[in-house]
């Protein structure tokens, strides 16, 4: 399960997919990088900024999430008032779900670290049953989600002929 981190998703998840095996998304980990990387840089553009997000999103990305959290820590020592909470808050995100960004290891094993494959195909069936003058019964989309998942992924031939027996001639 992808999921941005925060804590009712993963509650969500408890309730409804137990054992299921959670990953945050590495858009939304990149994200808190980037509001991290505003405490000392500001929202200015700058190189030095940009190359400070480059190198901490390698670390991020080869797993090190609490040497992130540790850096930042740091970071946030040399800072005062908001900068120094907006620090601390983003610290805290890294230490609540280090166990579940281990990106490194989540590729090795094959693992999707982002969401955009799993959102794009939402979007394609969600385009297909919300066309302008469309109007879906929830039993008749029911119906048709499996019919359009058999095309999306180019075997509704053998769907058809699974579900479809026509009598012998």
């Amino acid at each position: 399960m992808l999921g941005d981190g925060v804590p009712w998703i993963w509650n969500l998840a408890d309730d409804h997919f137990k054992d299921s095996f959670r990953v945050v998304d590495w858009y939304h980990g990149t994200q808190h990088l980037g509001h991290a990387a505003e405490s000392p840089y500001g929202e200015d553009s700058s190189l030095v900024k940009q190359r400070w997000l480059k190198e901490h999103q390698q670390i991020l990305f080869e797993g090190q999430v609490l040497r992130l959290a540790e850096t930042l820590q740091a970071l946030a020592a040399g800072q005062t008032g908001g900068g120094r909470d907006n620090l601390l808050e983003q610290v805290t995100y890294f230490e609540n779900n280090q166990h579940r960004m281990d990106y490194l290891e989540l590729r090795e094993e094959g693992w999707l670290i982002g969401s955009g494959m799993v959102e794009s195909g939402a979007k394609q069936f969600r385009d297909r049953f919300t066309g302008p003058g469309m109007r879906w019964s929830r039993p008749g989309a029911e119906r048709l989600l499996p019919i359009r998942a058999a095309v999306m992924s180019q075997t509704f031939d053998n769907a058809w002929r699974a579900i479809y027996k026509s009598p012998n001639n």
